[in-house]
């Protein structure tokens, strides 16, 4: 178990998720962009939903990492109309049966004002109890149409690499605009 998780962190290390990690506003948007690029090439409903999307959150380094007590970080961007408007950070934390450490992406197509507001003035944002949350994958996205949206957000992940052997548990999560 142990030479497992070893493994996986020399490989999360080594890899990544294919985007330079930032620490500056210029570097966040630049991964921000080479994420955003990848989405689209990969997941054509991903194009779609950004044309219609009042905005677009956008993590595209985080990290996951965890033995019974795990947690989680990354640092993105919101968009509207292609422009950054803000930056956040993305943290959470979880308890549980759980073992190892994964990176990947993600992007939240916030679909609805209403959606935008709730992310603005809650001081973080726990997926799941706010507006309604729709992850998509390659066989949800295939029928998704432009007049079958009726979610406030749509997320997308990717980029996941490594191992998470296991993951039950209690997991909160806190999306907090950050300065840069």
């Amino acid at each position: 178990m142990l030479t497992i998780l070893a493994l996986c962190v020399v490989l999360a290390l080594a890899r990544g998720n294919g985007v330079a990690h930032a620490a500056s506003a210029a570097g966040i948007d630049a991964d921000v962009d080479a994420a955003l690029t990848k989405v689209y090439e990969e997941q054509p409903a991903a194009k779609m939903l950004a044309k219609k999307a009042v905005a677009i959150l956008v993590f595209p380094n985080m990290v996951n990492a965890g033995f019974v007590i795990g947690a989680q970080y990354g640092e993105g961007t919101l968009r509207k109309k292609g422009r950054t408007v803000g930056y956040y950070n993305s943290v959470a934390g979880s308890y549980g049966l759980r073992a190892g450490l994964q990176t990947f992406g993600y992007v939240l197509f916030l679909m609805t004002r209403s959606a935008v507001d709730y992310l603005n003035r809650s001081g973080g944002w726990e997926i799941g109890i706010g507006p309604v949350t729709v992850v998509v994958d390659e066989s949800l996205a295939r029928p998704l149409t432009s007049t079958t949206l009726k979610s406030d957000v749509y997320a997308f992940i990717f980029d996941q690499n490594c191992l998470m052997l296991a993951g039950i548990g209690l997991q909160g999560s806190k999306t907090t605009k950050i300065t840069k």
